[in-house]
């Protein structure tokens, strides 16, 4: 049974979900680079826009600003609720907002769209040279890439220093790289859910989801965002797979067992419960996100290495000198704590490694908000001093 279709039998979802210009801004704003910004696999990207958000206000001496980057299919949209311009609510709304970890009235936060996704940010489905979409001919981006694109933003905003740069999973990446490549910049560290380099088995998972999208009829080499069809199916299947190794088999199991949906018979054509679960969020995740971002993203994601041109992952986390907090979810099998632990040995100014208490997998880092906000708490004392609203 097709869920994607079966869910808009009425009217399929358009070839992206990306943003697109004239779609409602939201909370967004956007910084422009308009020189060409080098790359490092080579080339250059002429232009480049990042989406983001704000929440608070930059104290005068700008030393009250936090870093938040998103995972892989996330976006700017930290805190708040789902509405015009943002099909979902903020991914991390627990720990953005007044009495908060990160309360705007004393911390001035800012989270970006990352380079190469499809919120507002330039990627695929952005107009390239000429004014057509990128699509297949986007091209390829590592983390250090996307960093030094915020590190753009940042200065525009005047942020010299960030009083603390925070990530889980693919946003945990580029927090790290913040912390090597620019240790002056990063003034502490949360790493949540992510790991020095990407492992073998990560980038095996990947590379199925990539051969998912790419092997849907609809890819067309990545140009088919001017088609009225995309790759639907694949990136859904893609989304399926993912979805699995994000949560555990312990709460697969007790959440659905072996249950069928509702009436359905699978014995006879139907569904077993998790298998609806699956569906539900691959049809979310095609309403809302483009294919080709999902493809240059994961492949930014299969490249990390910190150690890559620095003598090694070793001396690579020798250079991080912020205070640093490191912490894996317990039941994490796409993730495993024993990436986080070689964080956590690596980096000097580590404050050991932190396990977050969680059933839920890889995603316990977005789920467990309490635990995550104890950890910001740890490295952003309430007592410090920011701004005060008159």
């Amino acid at each position: 049974m097709n869920t994607i279709l079966t869910l808009h039998q009425e009217s399929l979802p358009p070839a992206t979900g990306a943003w697109r210009e004239g779609d409602p801004p939201g909370r967004r704003q956007w910084y422009s680079h308009e020189t060409p910004l080098p790359l490092e696999a080579g080339g250059e990207l002429p232009g480049v826009r990042i989406a983001f958000e704000t929440w608070g206000r930059l104290a005068p001496d700008a030393s009250n600003a936090v870093l938040v980057l998103h995972a892989l299919t996330g976006d700017s949209h930290v805190a708040g609720p789902a509405g015009p311009g943002h099909p979902t609510p903020g991914w991390w709304d627990g720990l953005v907002g007044p009495g908060r970890a990160l309360d705007p009235e004393r911390w001035f936060v800012v989270a970006p769209n990352v380079l190469g996704g499809c919120q507002g940010s330039t990627g695929p489905s952005s107009p390239g040279p000429g004014g057509r979409r990128w699509g297949g001919d986007f091209p390829f981006l590592t983390q250090r890439d996307q960093v030094a694109a915020e590190a753009g933003l940042a200065d525009a905003l005047g942020i010299e220093r960030w009083a603390l740069v925070i990530g889980g999973s693919m946003g945990g990446m580029r927090a790290l790289e913040w912390a090597v490549s620019r240790p002056g910049r990063t003034g502490a560290l949360l790493l949540l859910a992510t790991a020095a380099s990407a492992s073998a088995e990560q980038i095996a998972w990947a590379g199925i989801q990539l051969h998912a999208i790419r092997s849907d009829r609809n890819w067309l080499g990545g140009h088919y965002h001017e088609t009225g069809g995309g790759p639907h199916a694949g990136l859904g299947l893609a989304r399926r797979i993912a979805h699995v190794t994000y949560r555990s088999e312990p709460e697969l199991h007790v959440r659905f067992g072996r249950e069928p949906q509702g009436a359905e018979d699978p014995w006879s054509g139907g569904r077993y419960q998790v298998e609806s679960y699956l569906g539900h969020h691959a049809a979310k995740l095609v309403n809302r996100f483009d294919a080709g971002s999902y493809v240059v993203l994961s492949e930014a994601m299969n490249s990390h290495d910190i150690g890559r041109g620095r003598g090694g992952v070793r001396a690579a986390l020798r250079r991080v000198t912020a205070r640093t907090l490191v912490a894996g979810v317990g039941s994490d099998r796409l993730y495993p704590p024993a990436q986080q632990a070689e964080l956590a040995a690596g980096i000097s100014t580590a404050d050991g490694l932190r396990l977050i208490d969680s059933p839920h997998g890889h995603d316990g880092f977005l789920i467990e908000v309490e635990q995550v906000a104890a950890l910001v708490g740890e490295l952003l004392p309430r007592t410090e001093a920011g701004p005060k609203r008159t």
